[in-house]
Protein backbone atom coordinates (compact mmCIF):
# COMPACT_ATOMS: atom_id res chain seq x y z
CA UNK A 1 0.00 0.00 0.00
CA UNK A 2 1.05 3.60 -0.58
CA UNK A 3 1.70 6.19 2.11
CA UNK A 4 -1.69 7.76 1.39
CA UNK A 5 -3.40 4.40 1.90
CA UNK A 6 -1.69 3.98 5.25
CA UNK A 7 -2.74 7.49 6.29
CA UNK A 8 -6.37 6.81 5.34
CA UNK A 9 -6.36 3.46 7.17
CA UNK A 10 -4.62 4.75 10.28
CA UNK A 11 -6.74 7.90 10.47
CA UNK A 12 -9.99 5.97 10.17
CA UNK A 13 -9.08 3.44 12.86
CA UNK A 14 -7.75 6.10 15.23
CA UNK A 15 -10.96 8.10 14.86
CA UNK A 16 -13.12 5.05 15.65
CA UNK A 17 -11.16 4.22 18.81
CA UNK A 18 -11.08 7.80 20.11
CA UNK A 19 -14.76 8.36 19.29
CA UNK A 20 -15.70 5.19 21.16
CA UNK A 21 -13.60 6.18 24.18
CA UNK A 22 -15.10 9.67 24.21
CA UNK A 23 -18.74 8.58 23.96
CA UNK A 24 -18.31 5.73 26.43
CA UNK A 25 -16.93 7.76 29.29
CA UNK A 26 -18.87 8.05 32.54
CA UNK A 27 -20.20 4.50 33.08
CA UNK A 28 -20.30 4.31 36.88
CA UNK A 29 -22.95 1.64 37.50
CA UNK A 30 -23.50 -1.88 36.24
CA UNK A 31 -26.74 -0.87 34.53
CA UNK A 32 -25.06 2.09 32.83
CA UNK A 33 -22.17 -0.09 31.64
CA UNK A 34 -24.39 -2.95 30.40
CA UNK A 35 -27.54 -1.09 29.34
CA UNK A 36 -25.87 2.01 27.93
CA UNK A 37 -28.27 4.31 29.79
CA UNK A 38 -31.32 3.04 27.85
CA UNK A 39 -31.64 6.33 25.96
CA UNK A 40 -30.66 5.36 22.38
CA UNK A 41 -32.67 6.59 19.39
CA UNK A 42 -33.93 4.27 16.64
CA UNK A 43 -31.29 5.25 14.06
CA UNK A 44 -28.45 4.61 16.52
CA UNK A 45 -30.01 1.26 17.46
CA UNK A 46 -30.42 0.32 13.79
CA UNK A 47 -26.84 1.24 12.92
CA UNK A 48 -25.56 -0.65 15.94
CA UNK A 49 -27.56 -3.79 15.04
CA UNK A 50 -26.28 -3.70 11.46
CA UNK A 51 -22.71 -3.04 12.56
CA UNK A 52 -22.72 -5.89 15.09
CA UNK A 53 -23.61 -8.46 12.42
CA UNK A 54 -21.47 -6.79 9.72
CA UNK A 55 -18.00 -8.13 10.36
CA UNK A 56 -14.84 -8.11 8.27
CA UNK A 57 -15.93 -11.57 7.18
CA UNK A 58 -18.78 -9.84 5.33
CA UNK A 59 -16.34 -7.86 3.20
CA UNK A 60 -13.57 -10.41 2.78
CA UNK A 61 -15.54 -13.59 2.28
CA UNK A 62 -18.90 -12.54 0.82
CA UNK A 63 -17.52 -11.10 -2.47
CA UNK A 64 -15.35 -14.20 -2.76
CA UNK A 65 -18.42 -16.35 -2.15
CA UNK A 66 -20.15 -14.68 -5.12
CA UNK A 67 -16.99 -15.07 -7.22
CA UNK A 68 -16.85 -18.82 -6.55
CA UNK A 69 -20.51 -19.81 -6.08
CA UNK A 70 -22.65 -16.95 -7.34
CA UNK A 71 -25.14 -14.76 -5.53
CA UNK A 72 -27.42 -17.50 -4.16
CA UNK A 73 -26.03 -16.83 -0.67
CA UNK A 74 -28.36 -13.79 -0.43
CA UNK A 75 -31.27 -16.21 0.08
CA UNK A 76 -29.80 -16.86 3.53
CA UNK A 77 -31.24 -13.48 4.62
CA UNK A 78 -34.76 -13.82 3.18
CA UNK A 79 -36.23 -14.81 6.55
CA UNK A 80 -34.94 -11.64 8.26
CA UNK A 81 -37.79 -9.21 7.45
CA UNK A 82 -40.39 -11.74 8.59
CA UNK A 83 -38.48 -12.43 11.80
CA UNK A 84 -38.14 -8.71 12.54
CA UNK A 85 -41.91 -8.20 12.29
CA UNK A 86 -42.64 -11.18 14.54
CA UNK A 87 -40.12 -10.04 17.16
CA UNK A 88 -41.44 -6.47 17.09
CA UNK A 89 -44.89 -7.80 18.01
CA UNK A 90 -43.87 -10.46 20.54
CA UNK A 91 -40.49 -10.42 22.29
CA UNK A 92 -39.45 -6.76 22.19
CA UNK A 93 -42.57 -5.55 24.09
CA UNK A 94 -41.99 -8.25 26.68
CA UNK A 95 -38.34 -7.33 27.16
CA UNK A 96 -39.27 -3.68 27.66
CA UNK A 97 -42.13 -4.42 30.01
CA UNK A 98 -39.97 -6.58 32.28
CA UNK A 99 -36.93 -4.25 31.98
CA UNK A 100 -34.50 -7.16 31.66
CA UNK A 101 -30.77 -6.69 31.05
CA UNK A 102 -30.31 -9.95 29.12
CA UNK A 103 -32.67 -12.17 27.15
CA UNK A 104 -32.07 -15.13 29.46
CA UNK A 105 -33.51 -13.53 32.62
CA UNK A 106 -36.99 -14.43 31.36
CA UNK A 107 -36.27 -18.15 31.42
CA UNK A 108 -35.71 -18.42 35.15
CA UNK A 109 -39.06 -16.81 35.92
CA UNK A 110 -40.82 -19.18 33.52
CA UNK A 111 -38.79 -22.33 34.15
CA UNK A 112 -35.91 -22.50 36.61
CA UNK A 113 -32.30 -21.43 37.12
CA UNK A 114 -30.69 -24.36 35.33
CA UNK A 115 -32.70 -23.71 32.14
CA UNK A 116 -31.66 -20.05 32.22
CA UNK A 117 -28.03 -21.05 32.72
CA UNK A 118 -28.26 -23.60 29.88
CA UNK A 119 -29.52 -21.00 27.39
CA UNK A 120 -26.95 -18.45 28.56
CA UNK A 121 -24.22 -21.08 28.38
CA UNK A 122 -25.11 -22.06 24.80
CA UNK A 123 -24.96 -18.40 23.82
CA UNK A 124 -21.61 -17.87 25.54
CA UNK A 125 -20.05 -20.89 23.82
CA UNK A 126 -21.40 -20.10 20.36
CA UNK A 127 -20.76 -16.38 20.42
CA UNK A 128 -17.36 -16.71 22.07
CA UNK A 129 -16.22 -18.97 19.23
CA UNK A 130 -17.82 -16.78 16.56
CA UNK A 131 -15.92 -13.71 17.73
CA UNK A 132 -12.72 -15.58 16.97
CA UNK A 133 -13.72 -15.71 13.31
CA UNK A 134 -14.35 -11.96 13.23
CA UNK A 135 -10.86 -11.32 14.63
CA UNK A 136 -9.19 -13.68 12.20
CA UNK A 137 -10.44 -11.85 9.08
CA UNK A 138 -8.66 -8.50 9.63
CA UNK A 139 -5.63 -10.32 11.03
CA UNK A 140 -5.51 -12.07 7.67
CA UNK A 141 -5.51 -8.67 5.95
CA UNK A 142 -2.50 -7.50 7.95
CA UNK A 143 -0.75 -10.79 7.38
CA UNK A 144 -1.03 -10.44 3.60
CA UNK A 145 -0.25 -6.71 3.56
CA UNK A 146 2.78 -6.70 5.84
CA UNK A 147 3.95 -10.28 5.98
CA UNK A 148 3.66 -10.22 9.76
CA UNK A 149 2.97 -13.28 11.88
CA UNK A 150 -0.74 -14.11 11.96
CA UNK A 151 -0.45 -14.61 15.73
CA UNK A 152 0.86 -11.08 16.25
CA UNK A 153 -1.87 -9.68 14.00
CA UNK A 154 -4.63 -11.38 15.99
CA UNK A 155 -3.23 -9.92 19.20
CA UNK A 156 -2.96 -6.44 17.65
CA UNK A 157 -6.52 -6.35 16.27
CA UNK A 158 -8.08 -7.77 19.43
CA UNK A 159 -6.24 -5.30 21.64
CA UNK A 160 -7.31 -2.34 19.47
CA UNK A 161 -10.98 -3.25 19.80
CA UNK A 162 -10.84 -3.92 23.54
CA UNK A 163 -9.47 -0.44 24.25
CA UNK A 164 -12.86 1.24 23.99
CA UNK A 165 -15.13 -1.78 24.47
CA UNK A 166 -13.76 -2.78 27.86
CA UNK A 167 -13.60 0.84 29.00
CA UNK A 168 -16.96 2.23 27.88
CA UNK A 169 -19.34 -0.73 27.63
CA UNK A 170 -22.55 -0.63 25.60
CA UNK A 171 -22.61 3.15 25.03
CA UNK A 172 -19.06 3.17 23.63
CA UNK A 173 -19.90 0.25 21.36
CA UNK A 174 -23.08 1.87 19.96
CA UNK A 175 -21.45 5.20 19.14
CA UNK A 176 -18.36 3.58 17.66
CA UNK A 177 -20.74 1.58 15.46
CA UNK A 178 -22.17 4.76 13.96
CA UNK A 179 -18.76 5.97 12.76
CA UNK A 180 -17.80 2.50 11.54
CA UNK A 181 -20.92 2.22 9.39
CA UNK A 182 -20.06 5.51 7.64
CA UNK A 183 -16.59 4.16 6.80
CA UNK A 184 -18.04 0.83 5.66
CA UNK A 185 -20.69 2.40 3.41
CA UNK A 186 -18.22 4.78 1.76
CA UNK A 187 -15.53 2.14 1.21
CA UNK A 188 -17.75 -0.53 -0.31
CA UNK A 189 -19.79 1.88 -2.43
CA UNK A 190 -16.67 3.41 -3.98
CA UNK A 191 -15.18 -0.06 -4.51
CA UNK A 192 -18.28 -1.11 -6.46
CA UNK A 193 -18.28 2.03 -8.59
CA UNK A 194 -14.57 1.69 -9.35
CA UNK A 195 -14.95 -2.01 -10.24
CA UNK A 196 -17.61 -1.17 -12.81
CA UNK A 197 -15.42 1.69 -14.11
CA UNK A 198 -12.39 -0.60 -14.51
CA UNK A 199 -14.20 -2.94 -16.91
CA UNK A 200 -13.14 -2.65 -20.59
CA UNK A 201 -14.63 0.40 -22.31
CA UNK A 202 -16.70 -1.75 -24.68
CA UNK A 203 -18.24 -3.67 -21.74
CA UNK A 204 -21.26 -1.85 -20.30
CA UNK A 205 -22.77 -2.60 -16.90
CA UNK A 206 -25.55 -4.51 -18.68
CA UNK A 207 -22.93 -6.53 -20.58
CA UNK A 208 -21.19 -7.34 -17.30
CA UNK A 209 -24.43 -8.64 -15.80
CA UNK A 210 -25.05 -10.83 -18.85
CA UNK A 211 -21.54 -12.30 -18.62
CA UNK A 212 -21.99 -12.98 -14.91
CA UNK A 213 -25.42 -14.50 -15.51
CA UNK A 214 -24.22 -16.62 -18.41
CA UNK A 215 -21.55 -18.13 -16.16
CA UNK A 216 -23.93 -18.81 -13.27
CA UNK A 217 -22.99 -15.94 -10.95
CA UNK A 218 -26.40 -14.22 -10.82
CA UNK A 219 -28.20 -17.25 -9.38
CA UNK A 220 -30.06 -15.11 -6.83
CA UNK A 221 -33.22 -17.25 -6.53
CA UNK A 222 -33.35 -21.05 -6.49
CA UNK A 223 -36.91 -22.34 -6.07
CA UNK A 224 -35.93 -26.04 -6.12
CA UNK A 225 -36.54 -27.68 -2.75
CA UNK A 226 -33.56 -29.73 -1.60
CA UNK A 227 -32.71 -30.12 2.11
CA UNK A 228 -29.09 -30.83 1.19
CA UNK A 229 -28.77 -27.58 -0.78
CA UNK A 230 -27.44 -24.87 1.50
CA UNK A 231 -28.95 -21.90 -0.30
CA UNK A 232 -32.37 -21.93 -1.90
CA UNK A 233 -35.59 -20.01 -1.43
CA UNK A 234 -37.02 -22.53 1.05
CA UNK A 235 -33.95 -22.86 3.24
CA UNK A 236 -33.74 -19.06 3.35
CA UNK A 237 -37.41 -18.43 4.13
CA UNK A 238 -37.88 -21.31 6.59
CA UNK A 239 -34.46 -22.17 7.99
CA UNK A 240 -33.34 -18.55 7.73
CA UNK A 241 -36.52 -17.36 9.45
CA UNK A 242 -35.86 -19.53 12.50
CA UNK A 243 -32.19 -18.57 12.50
CA UNK A 244 -33.07 -14.86 12.43
CA UNK A 245 -35.75 -15.30 15.11
CA UNK A 246 -33.17 -16.83 17.39
CA UNK A 247 -30.34 -14.46 16.45
CA UNK A 248 -32.29 -11.22 16.85
CA UNK A 249 -34.65 -12.46 19.56
CA UNK A 250 -32.43 -14.49 21.89
CA UNK A 251 -28.79 -13.68 21.03
CA UNK A 252 -27.61 -11.12 23.57
CA UNK A 253 -25.25 -9.49 21.06
CA UNK A 254 -28.38 -8.28 19.23
CA UNK A 255 -30.85 -8.04 22.10
CA UNK A 256 -28.45 -5.75 23.96
CA UNK A 257 -28.55 -3.31 21.05
CA UNK A 258 -32.29 -2.65 21.23
CA UNK A 259 -32.60 -3.05 25.00
CA UNK A 260 -30.66 0.23 25.08
CA UNK A 261 -33.56 1.99 23.33
CA UNK A 262 -35.26 4.87 25.13
CA UNK A 263 -38.67 3.25 24.67
CA UNK A 264 -40.47 0.42 22.88
CA UNK A 265 -41.02 2.41 19.68
CA UNK A 266 -37.34 3.26 19.30
CA UNK A 267 -36.35 -0.40 19.76
CA UNK A 268 -38.90 -1.61 17.23
CA UNK A 269 -37.89 0.98 14.63
CA UNK A 270 -34.22 0.13 15.09
CA UNK A 271 -34.81 -3.57 14.45
CA UNK A 272 -37.07 -2.88 11.46
CA UNK A 273 -34.47 -0.48 10.03
CA UNK A 274 -31.97 -3.33 10.10
CA UNK A 275 -34.44 -5.65 8.35
CA UNK A 276 -35.01 -3.15 5.54
CA UNK A 277 -31.31 -2.46 4.96
CA UNK A 278 -29.62 -5.84 5.51
CA UNK A 279 -30.96 -7.79 2.51
CA UNK A 280 -30.21 -5.05 -0.07
CA UNK A 281 -26.82 -4.52 1.56
CA UNK A 282 -25.87 -8.19 1.24
CA UNK A 283 -27.19 -8.23 -2.33
CA UNK A 284 -24.92 -5.32 -3.28
CA UNK A 285 -21.87 -6.87 -1.62
CA UNK A 286 -22.50 -10.12 -3.51
CA UNK A 287 -23.02 -8.12 -6.70
CA UNK A 288 -19.62 -6.54 -6.09
CA UNK A 289 -18.15 -10.05 -6.00
CA UNK A 290 -19.93 -10.91 -9.25
CA UNK A 291 -18.46 -7.77 -10.86
CA UNK A 292 -14.99 -8.77 -9.68
CA UNK A 293 -15.64 -12.14 -11.34
CA UNK A 294 -16.53 -10.35 -14.59
CA UNK A 295 -13.43 -8.14 -14.30
CA UNK A 296 -11.27 -11.27 -14.28
CA UNK A 297 -12.97 -12.51 -17.45
CA UNK A 298 -11.02 -9.78 -19.25
CA UNK A 299 -7.89 -9.70 -17.06
CA UNK A 300 -5.67 -12.59 -16.03
CA UNK A 301 -6.35 -13.82 -12.47
CA UNK A 302 -3.89 -15.90 -10.45
CA UNK A 303 -4.49 -19.63 -10.36
CA UNK A 304 -4.85 -19.41 -6.56
CA UNK A 305 -5.47 -16.13 -4.72
CA UNK A 306 -3.90 -17.18 -1.42
CA UNK A 307 -0.13 -16.69 -1.86
CA UNK A 308 0.91 -18.70 1.21
CA UNK A 309 0.11 -22.23 -0.04
CA UNK A 310 1.42 -21.29 -3.50
CA UNK A 311 4.82 -20.41 -2.02
CA UNK A 312 4.88 -23.74 -0.22
CA UNK A 313 4.21 -25.79 -3.34
CA UNK A 314 6.83 -23.78 -5.27
CA UNK A 315 9.38 -24.61 -2.56
CA UNK A 316 8.72 -28.36 -2.90
CA UNK A 317 9.29 -31.14 -5.43
CA UNK A 318 6.12 -30.28 -7.38
CA UNK A 319 7.27 -26.76 -8.28
CA UNK A 320 7.77 -27.65 -11.94
CA UNK A 321 4.39 -29.32 -12.20
CA UNK A 322 2.73 -26.30 -10.61
CA UNK A 323 4.44 -23.89 -13.00
CA UNK A 324 3.15 -26.02 -15.86
CA UNK A 325 -0.35 -25.95 -14.35
CA UNK A 326 -0.13 -22.16 -14.07
CA UNK A 327 0.85 -21.89 -17.74
CA UNK A 328 -1.99 -24.18 -18.83
CA UNK A 329 -4.44 -22.20 -16.70
CA UNK A 330 -3.19 -18.88 -18.13
CA UNK A 331 -3.66 -20.20 -21.67
CA UNK A 332 -7.17 -21.42 -20.85
CA UNK A 333 -8.07 -18.05 -19.32
CA UNK A 334 -6.71 -16.21 -22.35
CA UNK A 335 -9.02 -18.29 -24.54
CA UNK A 336 -11.88 -17.62 -22.12
CA UNK A 337 -11.26 -13.85 -22.38
CA UNK A 338 -11.52 -14.09 -26.15
CA UNK A 339 -14.78 -15.98 -25.82
CA UNK A 340 -16.11 -13.34 -23.41
CA UNK A 341 -15.23 -10.57 -25.87
CA UNK A 342 -16.92 -12.50 -28.69
CA UNK A 343 -20.04 -12.89 -26.53
CA UNK A 344 -20.13 -9.14 -25.90
CA UNK A 345 -19.80 -8.40 -29.63
CA UNK A 346 -22.62 -10.84 -30.36
CA UNK A 347 -24.84 -9.04 -27.84
CA UNK A 348 -24.08 -5.72 -29.47
CA UNK A 349 -24.93 -7.22 -32.89
CA UNK A 350 -28.34 -8.29 -31.55
CA UNK A 351 -28.47 -11.70 -33.28
CA UNK A 352 -30.23 -14.14 -30.88
CA UNK A 353 -28.77 -17.23 -32.53
CA UNK A 354 -25.24 -15.86 -32.47
CA UNK A 355 -25.67 -14.73 -28.85
CA UNK A 356 -26.68 -18.27 -27.79
CA UNK A 357 -23.71 -19.76 -29.66
CA UNK A 358 -21.18 -17.36 -28.16
CA UNK A 359 -22.64 -17.83 -24.67
CA UNK A 360 -22.28 -21.60 -25.00
CA UNK A 361 -18.67 -21.21 -26.19
CA UNK A 362 -17.92 -18.95 -23.21
CA UNK A 363 -19.41 -21.49 -20.81
CA UNK A 364 -17.32 -24.28 -22.34
CA UNK A 365 -14.17 -22.16 -22.14
CA UNK A 366 -14.94 -21.37 -18.49
CA UNK A 367 -15.42 -25.05 -17.67
CA UNK A 368 -12.09 -25.84 -19.34
CA UNK A 369 -10.21 -23.16 -17.40
CA UNK A 370 -11.79 -24.35 -14.14
CA UNK A 371 -10.60 -27.88 -14.88
CA UNK A 372 -7.06 -26.54 -15.38
CA UNK A 373 -7.34 -24.58 -12.15
CA UNK A 374 -8.36 -27.71 -10.25
CA UNK A 375 -5.20 -29.44 -11.45
CA UNK A 376 -3.12 -26.69 -9.84
CA UNK A 377 -5.23 -26.73 -6.67
CA UNK A 378 -4.66 -30.48 -6.38
CA UNK A 379 -0.90 -29.83 -6.30
CA UNK A 380 -1.42 -27.19 -3.60
CA UNK A 381 -3.44 -29.65 -1.56
CA UNK A 382 -0.73 -32.27 -2.00
CA UNK A 383 1.93 -29.84 -0.75
CA UNK A 384 -0.24 -28.71 2.19
CA UNK A 385 -1.89 -31.87 3.56
CA UNK A 386 -4.66 -31.22 6.03
CA UNK A 387 -5.34 -27.65 4.87
CA UNK A 388 -8.53 -26.48 3.20
CA UNK A 389 -7.79 -25.83 -0.51
CA UNK A 390 -9.96 -22.71 -0.69
CA UNK A 391 -8.97 -19.14 -1.52
CA UNK A 392 -12.47 -17.65 -1.19
CA UNK A 393 -11.41 -15.35 1.66
CA UNK A 394 -8.49 -13.94 -0.35
CA UNK A 395 -10.15 -13.11 -3.67
CA UNK A 396 -11.54 -9.68 -2.87
CA UNK A 397 -8.46 -8.66 -0.88
CA UNK A 398 -6.14 -9.61 -3.76
CA UNK A 399 -8.32 -7.66 -6.17
CA UNK A 400 -8.32 -4.56 -3.96
CA UNK A 401 -4.54 -4.52 -3.57
CA UNK A 402 -3.76 -5.11 -7.24
CA UNK A 403 -6.47 -3.10 -9.04
CA UNK A 404 -8.00 -0.26 -7.01
CA UNK A 405 -6.34 3.18 -7.08
CA UNK A 406 -4.22 4.77 -4.36
CA UNK A 407 -6.30 6.11 -1.48
CA UNK A 408 -9.28 3.90 -2.19
CA UNK A 409 -7.24 0.85 -1.19
CA UNK A 410 -6.75 2.35 2.25
CA UNK A 411 -10.44 3.23 2.53
CA UNK A 412 -11.59 -0.29 1.60
CA UNK A 413 -9.14 -1.84 4.05
CA UNK A 414 -10.45 0.61 6.68
CA UNK A 415 -13.98 -0.62 5.87
CA UNK A 416 -12.84 -4.20 6.41
CA UNK A 417 -11.27 -3.30 9.75
CA UNK A 418 -14.29 -1.24 10.79
CA UNK A 419 -16.54 -4.22 10.07
CA UNK A 420 -14.42 -6.49 12.19
CA UNK A 421 -14.13 -4.01 15.04
CA UNK A 422 -17.86 -3.27 15.07
CA UNK A 423 -18.81 -6.93 15.17
CA UNK A 424 -16.19 -7.91 17.72
CA UNK A 425 -16.97 -5.01 20.06
CA UNK A 426 -20.70 -5.70 20.04
CA UNK A 427 -20.19 -9.40 20.63
CA UNK A 428 -17.64 -9.29 23.45
CA UNK A 429 -19.72 -6.55 25.11
CA UNK A 430 -22.71 -8.92 25.04
CA UNK A 431 -20.59 -11.80 26.32
CA UNK A 432 -19.43 -9.65 29.22
CA UNK A 433 -23.00 -8.53 29.98
CA UNK A 434 -24.33 -12.10 29.98
CA UNK A 435 -21.50 -13.22 32.24
CA UNK A 436 -22.27 -10.45 34.72
CA UNK A 437 -26.09 -10.63 34.71
CA UNK A 438 -26.70 -14.36 34.29
CA UNK A 439 -23.69 -15.76 36.13
CA UNK A 440 -22.03 -13.26 38.49
CA UNK A 441 -25.10 -11.28 39.53
CA UNK A 442 -27.37 -14.35 39.77
CA UNK A 443 -25.01 -16.91 41.32
CA UNK A 444 -22.85 -14.64 43.46
CA UNK A 445 -25.40 -11.93 44.16
CA UNK A 446 -23.24 -8.96 43.32
CA UNK A 447 -24.53 -5.40 43.49
CA UNK A 448 -25.09 -3.07 40.54
CA UNK A 449 -22.64 -0.38 41.63
CA UNK A 450 -19.08 0.52 40.69
CA UNK A 451 -17.82 -2.96 41.59
CA UNK A 452 -20.06 -4.50 38.94
CA UNK A 453 -18.58 -2.17 36.32
CA UNK A 454 -15.16 -3.60 37.05
CA UNK A 455 -16.54 -7.15 36.96
CA UNK A 456 -18.09 -6.35 33.57
CA UNK A 457 -14.81 -4.99 32.28
CA UNK A 458 -12.92 -8.05 33.49
CA UNK A 459 -15.46 -10.40 31.88
CA UNK A 460 -15.37 -8.47 28.59
CA UNK A 461 -11.57 -8.57 28.59
CA UNK A 462 -11.55 -12.32 29.34
CA UNK A 463 -13.94 -13.08 26.47
CA UNK A 464 -11.83 -10.98 24.14
CA UNK A 465 -8.80 -13.08 25.07
CA UNK A 466 -10.77 -16.29 24.54
CA UNK A 467 -11.89 -15.13 21.11
CA UNK A 468 -8.33 -14.31 20.11
CA UNK A 469 -7.25 -17.79 21.15
CA UNK A 470 -9.93 -19.40 18.97
CA UNK A 471 -8.97 -17.13 16.08
CA UNK A 472 -5.75 -19.12 15.83
CA UNK A 473 -7.86 -22.06 14.62
CA UNK A 474 -10.00 -20.13 12.14
CA UNK A 475 -7.64 -20.54 9.18
CA UNK A 476 -8.71 -24.19 8.90
CA UNK A 477 -12.41 -23.48 8.40
CA UNK A 478 -12.60 -22.60 4.70
CA UNK A 479 -15.07 -19.87 3.70
CA UNK A 480 -15.42 -17.73 6.82
CA UNK A 481 -18.86 -16.38 5.91
CA UNK A 482 -20.15 -19.96 5.80
CA UNK A 483 -18.19 -21.05 8.88
CA UNK A 484 -19.62 -18.33 11.13
CA UNK A 485 -23.20 -19.09 10.04
CA UNK A 486 -22.74 -22.85 10.41
CA UNK A 487 -21.43 -22.28 13.92
CA UNK A 488 -24.46 -20.17 14.81
CA UNK A 489 -26.89 -22.69 13.35
CA UNK A 490 -25.55 -25.42 15.63
CA UNK A 491 -26.94 -23.58 18.67
CA UNK A 492 -29.55 -21.01 17.62
CA UNK A 493 -32.37 -23.49 16.99
CA UNK A 494 -32.09 -24.99 20.46
CA UNK A 495 -32.03 -21.59 22.16
CA UNK A 496 -35.03 -20.42 20.17
CA UNK A 497 -36.88 -23.64 21.02
CA UNK A 498 -36.43 -22.95 24.73
CA UNK A 499 -37.96 -19.48 24.33
CA UNK A 500 -40.88 -20.67 22.19
CA UNK A 501 -41.61 -23.43 24.70
CA UNK A 502 -41.54 -20.86 27.50
CA UNK A 503 -44.09 -18.62 25.82
CA UNK A 504 -46.44 -21.01 24.04
CA UNK A 505 -46.34 -24.45 25.70
CA UNK A 506 -47.73 -23.62 29.12
CA UNK A 507 -47.81 -27.15 30.52
CA UNK A 508 -44.03 -27.56 30.31
CA UNK A 509 -41.99 -26.92 33.46
CA UNK A 510 -38.31 -26.18 34.03
CA UNK A 511 -36.78 -29.64 34.34
CA UNK A 512 -38.70 -30.86 31.31
CA UNK A 513 -37.52 -27.94 29.14
CA UNK A 514 -33.94 -28.38 30.31
CA UNK A 515 -33.71 -32.06 29.31
CA UNK A 516 -35.58 -31.47 26.05
CA UNK A 517 -33.03 -28.79 25.12
CA UNK A 518 -30.08 -31.08 25.89
CA UNK A 519 -31.50 -33.91 23.75
CA UNK A 520 -32.36 -31.52 20.91
CA UNK A 521 -28.86 -30.02 20.90
CA UNK A 522 -27.36 -33.50 20.74
CA UNK A 523 -29.61 -34.20 17.74
CA UNK A 524 -28.47 -31.04 15.94
CA UNK A 525 -24.83 -31.93 16.49
CA UNK A 526 -25.55 -35.41 15.14
CA UNK A 527 -27.11 -33.90 12.00
CA UNK A 528 -23.97 -31.84 11.50
CA UNK A 529 -21.66 -34.81 12.02
CA UNK A 530 -23.47 -37.60 10.20
CA UNK A 531 -25.75 -36.06 7.54
CA UNK A 532 -25.51 -33.77 4.50
CA UNK A 533 -28.49 -31.63 5.57
CA UNK A 534 -27.92 -27.92 4.90
CA UNK A 535 -26.93 -26.02 8.04
CA UNK A 536 -29.86 -23.57 7.70
CA UNK A 537 -32.25 -26.44 8.47
CA UNK A 538 -30.48 -27.04 11.80
CA UNK A 539 -32.31 -23.98 13.14
CA UNK A 540 -35.72 -25.42 12.31
CA UNK A 541 -34.73 -28.91 13.45
CA UNK A 542 -33.34 -27.71 16.79
CA UNK A 543 -36.29 -25.45 17.53
CA UNK A 544 -38.93 -28.02 16.59
CA UNK A 545 -37.13 -30.76 18.53
CA UNK A 546 -37.05 -28.73 21.76
CA UNK A 547 -40.75 -27.86 21.54
CA UNK A 548 -41.84 -31.39 20.61
CA UNK A 549 -39.66 -33.14 23.18
CA UNK A 550 -40.62 -30.72 25.95
CA UNK A 551 -44.32 -31.35 25.23
CA UNK A 552 -43.72 -35.11 25.08
CA UNK A 553 -41.72 -35.17 28.32
CA UNK A 554 -44.38 -33.05 30.01
CA UNK A 555 -46.87 -35.90 29.55
CA UNK A 556 -44.86 -37.90 32.07
CA UNK A 557 -44.13 -35.13 34.57
CA UNK A 558 -45.77 -35.23 37.97
CA UNK A 559 -48.79 -32.91 38.25
CA UNK A 560 -48.35 -29.73 40.20
CA UNK A 561 -49.56 -30.09 43.79
CA UNK A 562 -52.97 -28.47 44.29
CA UNK A 563 -53.38 -26.09 47.24
CA UNK A 564 -55.29 -27.67 50.09
CA UNK A 565 -58.74 -26.23 50.64
CA UNK A 566 -59.44 -24.80 54.05
CA UNK A 567 -61.68 -26.97 56.26
CA UNK A 568 -65.26 -25.85 56.55
CA UNK A 569 -66.02 -23.96 59.74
Amino acid sequence: MSRLDWLVLGGALLFVVLWGLYKGRGATTGEGYIGGGRDHRWWLIGLSIIATQTSAITFLSTPGQAYVDGMRFVQFYFGLPLAAVVLSVTLIPLYHRLKVSTAYELLEARFDLKTRLLAAGLFLIQRGLAVGLTIFAPALVLSVLLGWSLHANILLVGTLVMLYTVTGGTRAVAWAHSSQMVIIACGMLLAGVMTAYRLPTEVSFSDALHVAGGLGRLNVIDTHFDPNNRYNLWSGLLGGFFLMLSYFGTDQSQVQRYLAGSDLTQSRLGLLMNAMIKVPMQFLILLLGALVFVFYQFHAPPLFFNPGPVQQVLAGPDAGAYRAAEAAFAQARADQSQRAEAYIRARHAGDPGLIATRRSELQQAHAHSEAKRKEGVALIEKANPGTHPSDTNYIFLAYVLSVLPVGLVGLVIAAVFSGSMSSMSGEISALGATTVVDLWRRLIGGSQGQREVWVGRAATFAWGCFAMAFAEYAARLGSLIEAVNILGSLFYGTILGIFITAFYVKRVRGGTAFWAALVAEAGVLACFKFTAISFLWYNLIGCAAVVALAWLFSLFQAPLPQPESEPAP
